[in-house]
């Protein structure tokens, strides 16, 4: 990815999708947290609903809410992230659902990569 400075703030990327403004300054693009933490957030619900189709259970949709704890001491650090699933489906069995989120947490790429240094709690509930 290249990325371009802007004129006035923050930096510009082209993908297939179209542009992609990113700035420290939410008026001028998305701020560098607010990806880190879709992309975490995102990245494991994709592995949760891989693992779930895999294991037959049929889920009607999937809604992720998140919060972020930072530390303005330091940086402004994300320490935390909390991601809740909202999963709506049939028959759903708790059990299995925890087990599928523990697995995908596993198997996250994003997650893995900033294990150590940001804490991921993940919930959910059925709907």
């Amino acid at each position: 990815m290249q990325f371009n400075m802007k004129k006035d703030v923050g930096f510009i990327t082209n993908t297939e999708f179209g542009e992609l403004h990113i700035a420290g300054d939410e008026a001028y693009g998305y701020r560098p947290f607010q990806l880190m933490v879709a992309s975490i957030a995102v990245c494991s619900g994709g592995v949760l609903r891989k693992i779930l189709a895999k294991k037959r259970i049929e889920v009607e949709d999937i809604t992720i809410d998140t919060k972020v704890d930072r530390n303005e001491a330091e940086a402004n650090k994300i320490e935390k992230i909390y991601i809740h699933y909202r999963i709506k489906g049939d028959n759903l069995k708790e059990n299995k659902i925890q087990q599928s989120i523990e697995l995908a947490s596993k198997n996250c790429p994003m997650a893995q990569s900033v294990k150590g240094s940001i804490e991921i709690e993940e919930t959910f509930e059925l709907v």
